[in-house]
């Protein structure tokens, strides 16, 4: 049975619930439409810099954001995402850049990971997939962004074995939630999307297949449950993996949706941190 693990707790934001059991430093969290200073099409919370609002606007809703969570902005790691399947440690001297400016952060970057306290890993979304990492035992956390470009080049399992290579961490002792992102409901891909997909599944996950053919060239794709083959096919005990119910096309009150809003939206924040 598939567990929620996204609680609102307010209308600014959707937290983590289930890992305080796991750490009770650990924060991480997803953002909500409601709560900034934005407005037209992104009213209210948009905490990107990259999509034509108001930059002052952006940077208030940021600077409450970081208010709320006692992270202080210079601590945030924000990133350049282009899709891709880079990930970047990030040690404080990479805190900072992006958070108030985006042609200060860090480049052609979709995951972070760190080691270090009381620094806030962060990225935008507004459909692609949020995908979550932590392993208590050796005080280690991340973030990815996985669209469909992105999921196919398998970020989610890449951020698995470079803990496991780099920081010499065994698959058992980690923890992944993928968070809210545009459901099977809503996201419709033709058949050089589903290529590969299959380019990147095992013949294993033909059995579970995260899509299904709706008309002739046209698909209805799962990402969140690509991404959880993928973390399967990473070694990841399904135990350990929570995955959201969201829709962030269907929840219209909720989230930004670059699908449902034809490309004029906000956009909502993902975050992670181990405060000291």
């Amino acid at each position: 049975m598939t567990t929620e693990p996204f609680q609102l707790q307010s209308d600014a934001l959707t937290m983590l619930q289930d890992w305080g059991n796991l750490s009770p430093h650990v924060l991480a969290g997803f953002t909500t439409k409601h709560g900034g200073t934005s407005s037209g099409p992104f009213t209210s919370n948009n905490l990107g810099l990259h999509v034509n609002d108001t930059e002052l606007h952006v940077r208030e809703n940021r600077r409450r954001l970081a208010d709320s969570l006692q992270f202080p902005i210079e601590t945030w790691a924000c990133a350049d995402q282009v899709h891709e399947d880079h990930i970047v440690k990030i040690s404080r001297d990479l805190t900072g850049y992006g958070a108030l400016n985006y042609n200060d952060s860090i480049k052609g970057t979709d995951g972070f990971y760190t080691t270090d306290k009381d620094i806030l890993l962060t990225l935008c979304y507004a459909d692609c997939v949020p995908i979550y990492y932590v392993a208590p035992e050796h005080h280690t956390i991340g973030i990815a962004h996985a669209g469909w470009k992105g999921s196919v080049k398998n970020i989610a399992g890449k951020m698995v074995q470079l803990w496991k290579l780099n920081e010499s961490i065994p698959t058992a002792n980690v923890h992944v939630a993928i968070g809210p992102s545009i459901g099977k409901c809503c996201y419709k891909v033709d058949d050089r999307v589903i290529t590969e997909v299959d380019n990147i599944l095992s013949s294993s996950d033909t059995f579970d297949s995260p899509y299904q053919k709706v008309s002739d060239g046209q698909y209805s794709l799962d990402l969140k449950k690509l991404n959880l083959l993928l973390l399967l096919n990473a070694g990841i005990d399904r135990a350990n993996i929570l995955v959201s119910q969201y829709c962030t096309s269907c929840e219209k009150n909720l989230f930004f949706s670059h699908r449902r809003d034809k490309g004029k939206t906000g956009r909502m924040l993902s975050f992670i941190g181990f405060k000291s």
